[in-house]
């Protein structure tokens, strides 16, 4: 008997990063190794994040240029990536700070005594607690890029965050949408 193989493609957590990733860049045209090179992942990654995200009707190439299907990933990030992404949480450790505690939800919502969410990193700054990033290289592509520090932040504030956070979040995620 002949064994069945799982031929279905699931969008992977770099999938969603490598989005983001364009989504900060705008309109215009961009390389592999461009995304390759601001989000940390080998130019081969970043191809296969692309098919994988046409697949996922997130994306389409237009003139050999990746084009964002803006309405898809808004519905996409808002209301399914909190659940195909789930917050892992960590122990008590250094590292970049995250959700409601970078910014720009740090200028709404003011952080308790309590630790505060980090990406654990060497090159963090805060201590907190640690929240597991969407991808490994996040932590220092956010401290490269201001705009995708902002997008994976309000990201990870709906996927981890209370309601006021989430509630913020969308808010000012709108911005990237336009």
């Amino acid at each position: 008997m002949a064994k069945l193989s799982n031929q279905q493609l699931v969008l992977k957590p770099q999938d969603l990063f490598v989005l983001l990733a364009l989504l900060c860049r705008g309109e215009g045209l961009v390389t592999y190794p461009e995304l390759a090179a601001e989000t940390g992942l080998a130019a081969s990654a970043v191809h296969g994040a692309l098919k994988r995200a046409v697949v996922a009707r997130l994306l389409i190439f237009q003139e050999r240029r990746p084009v964002i299907l803006k309405a898809q990933l808004k519905e996409f990030l808002l209301s399914g990536a909190k659940y195909a992404y789930p917050p892992v949480w960590g122990s008590l450790t250094r590292g970049v700070p995250t959700g409601y505690a970078a910014p720009p939800l740090n200028r709404i919502i003011v952080a308790s005594s309590d630790p505060v969410p980090v990406w654990p990193s060497a090159k963090g700054a805060a201590r907190g607690v640690g929240l597991a990033p969407l991808y490994p290289s996040v932590p220092e592509a956010a401290l490269r890029n201001e705009k995708l520090y902002a997008l994976l932040a309000l990201f990870d504030a709906i996927r981890s965050g209370q309601a006021r956070e989430r509630n913020a979040a969308r808010d000012l995620l709108e911005d990237f949408f336009k």
